[in-house]
């Protein structure tokens, strides 16, 4: 509870996917340059703009995740409907909103708990340590600055504070948890019989008039999908030059980050924490003071009982056990009253009273390792990357605008681009709206504008669109291959298969529905069912899914119980005969109550966010929002 430091050490096993991937994903080609127009904002939350290309970028790249998710060969209609574009950008106003939340709450996150996250992180370890070479790498290949990218993980820590801090605090009562976690044990006997819809197959004879009505309906089925040749230029930020640094300069950074270069002093310290619960009252507060009054009174007369009141009084579990010890931390790793107070003491001393919003602490110095500065010399390699890095950001910043300028501007050829960055003019293979022969130009944005009209008709080069941070890319269309219909010979076969398929289904779903209806009224209906068999929510035995839910549903207070569920080959009827109640073990419940307890603060979550949405002005440009959902 204390401890943030600690806290968020649990929070290293998503930081990657948390923390990372959205500053990477969100930030738009508003982030190189300057020159967005008036009115291209999508939304506005509490006078912060979203743009329309930020936005764009973060509806690509969910529409992506989909895509892998559902496997290349999907319809990209599905992923650009106004429920998913309205779906990306609530999430992008709930991040800002949240973002506000945790600055306006005035949360803090200190140096060295930022070092201490990014040297925890994997992805710039070697050989299971930190490793500034990989670190500044890994920066360096998304297009970020470390200085960027540590205001960015401060940002996102501080929210990542905020959310724990309600997200933590639901609390689920012991009754309710025994409930849910006997019903998650409980065990039903369960036979369960198929009407297949593959025996209904040999009954169905579609005519021609059935098959020329099933063709004209369904023409998307039936297309050889339409096509395009298209040429690009790819402008990348590590590609450009950059002017060489000079001493000075280098001089000049060092002492202007002078505390960056050094190991800073470090304190260990133990300490007895009486907290102050929840809610409490100025009185039970008083009574909290006197409690630890007479705890430092103890230590006093006897300073050698440190160790063993800590493990019976101290509120903080974590040093408890350890005697209240709290290891080494150095400045802004703890809240600002305990670290006044721990930064004034002398090694061995006893602190008095000391107040912080989480209680009274009694606080002890037991070690000090003192602070040391890195020389220029040292540091030169680490000062000269990030310099370098900085100008190679300024650099295809301003590129990135004239790049932009030309292939808008001279709209009938990528050559003035080319030969202004000295780029090559390369060509893509046959290409449809979901099959990119280039992997890496499989962009959403990039495929929709090489299906544009503009693109098509006009032969016109498209926009300039950011594929990742520090990487542009602008195509034109050489060739264009409408979609075309394969006549209804050709494909007759097809379609015969997909009317007998879908006409069997839907007969055996009929037939079972009926059967069902039959054996819940007690009458008599002929289905075989298959052995019994004990499932479980967690063990379900090879029940389908979609059918694990009712059986659990049905009611049991006459058996057997009949349910009845719509599957991909037919129509399944499930027999419930028998309720068996299991004993729940004190380690299942306590783990149902930890979820329970997760869920409640999921809900105070999105409650929370509720009430800012409520109390912020979001203003939303509804057109925007709607004009390129299908």
């Amino acid at each position: 509870m204390f401890d943030f430091v600690a806290r968020n050490k649990r929070l290293l096993r998503i930081v990657l996917i948390v923390i990372i991937v959205p500053p990477f994903a969100l930030w738009g080609l508003d982030s190189y340059t300057k020159s967005g127009t008036a009115g291209a904002d999508i939304a506005s939350v509490a006078g912060q703009k979203i743009s329309e290309q930020e936005f764009g970028k973060a509806l690509s790249d969910q529409q992506q995740r989909l895509r892998s998710a559902l496997g290349g060969n999907i319809d990209p209609a599905m992923f650009d409907t106004l429920a998913m574009r309205k779906d990306v950008l609530d999430g992008m106003i709930s991040q800002r909103l949240v973002t506000d939340g945790a600055v306006r709450s005035r949360l803090n996150v200190g140096d060295e708990q930022l070092r201490e996250v990014i040297s925890s992180m994997q992805a710039f370890q070697q050989d299971g340590k930190f490793s500034r070479p990989q670190y500044e790498a890994a920066l360096r290949a998304e297009g970020y600055t470390a200085a960027g990218f540590e205001n960015s993980l401060r940002r996102d820590l501080m929210t990542q504070q905020l959310i724990a801090a309600i997200g933590d605090a639901g609390i689920a009562s012991k009754a309710v948890a025994a409930r849910l976690a006997a019903f998650r044990v409980q065990q039903r006997e369960v036979a369960d019989a198929v009407v297949q819809a593959a025996q209904f197959a040999p009954q169905i004879k579609p005519d021609d008039a059935a098959i020329k009505a099933y063709y004209a309906a369904n023409p998307r089925r039936f297309q050889v999908p339409e096509k395009v040749r298209f040429e690009y230029v790819v402008l990348n930020a590590g590609s450009l030059s950059v002017e060489p640094l000079s001493a000075e300069e280098l001089k000049t950074f060092y002492d202007q980050n002078a505390a960056r270069w050094g190991e800073p002093e470090q304190r260990q310290a133990s300490h007895i924490l009486l907290g102050f619960k929840q809610g409490a009252t100025d009185a039970d507060k008083a009574k909290v003071r006197e409690k630890a009054a007479q705890l430092l009174e103890q230590l006093k007369k006897s300073p050698g009982s440190f160790a063993e009141l800590a493990k019976k009084n101290s509120d903080d579990p974590g040093s408890a056990v350890k005697g209240g010890d709290l290891g080494y931390f150095s400045r802004g790793m703890m809240v600002k009253p305990f670290e006044d107070a721990a930064f004034s003491l002398k090694q061995g001393e006893t602190s008095g009273l000391v107040e912080s919003e989480f209680g009274v602490h009694i606080i002890r110095l037991t070690g000090l390792k003192a602070g040391k500065a890195k020389t220029l010399e040292q540091v030169r390699p680490e000062i000269e990357r990030e310099i370098h890095n900085q100008k190679a950001g300024r650099k295809f910043a301003e590129s990135a605008e004239t790049f932009s300028n030309l292939v808008y501007e001279q709209a009938d050829s990528l050559k003035p681009a080319a030969e202004r960055f000295k780029l090559k003019i390369q060509e893509a293979g046959w290409t449809t709206r979901d099959a990119f022969p280039v992997p890496q130009l499989n962009n959403a944005k990039l495929r929709a504008a090489l299906f544009s009209d503009d693109a098509i008709k006009n032969k016109r080069n498209t926009e300039a669109i950011e594929l990742a941070r520090g990487t542009l890319v602008s195509a034109r269309v050489i060739e264009h291959l409408p979609a075309k219909q394969t006549p209804l010979e050709e494909v007759r076969a097809e379609v015969i298969r997909q009317i007998v398929a879908k006409e069997s289904l839907e007969l055996a779903r009929k037939q079972g529905a009926e059967k069902l209806a039959a054996l819940q009224k007690g009458g008599a209906a002929d289905v075989r069912f298959g052995a019994p068999r004990l499932v479980t929510r967690d063990a379900p035995a090879g029940m389908p899914p979609d059918a694990l839910t009712p059986v659990f549903r049905a009611e049991t207070a006459k058996l057997p119980a009949y349910v009845g569920v719509n599957l991909p080959n037919g129509y399944g009827i499930f027999r419930v005969s028998k309720v068996v109640a299991k004993e729940v073990e004190e380690a299942g419940q306590r783990s149902i109550q930890t979820e329970l307890g997760r869920a409640y603060g999921s809900l105070d979550f999105r409650a929370y966010i509720a009430a800012l949405r409520a109390s912020a002005k979001v203003d939303i440009n509804q057109s925007r929002l709607e004009k390129k959902a299908n």
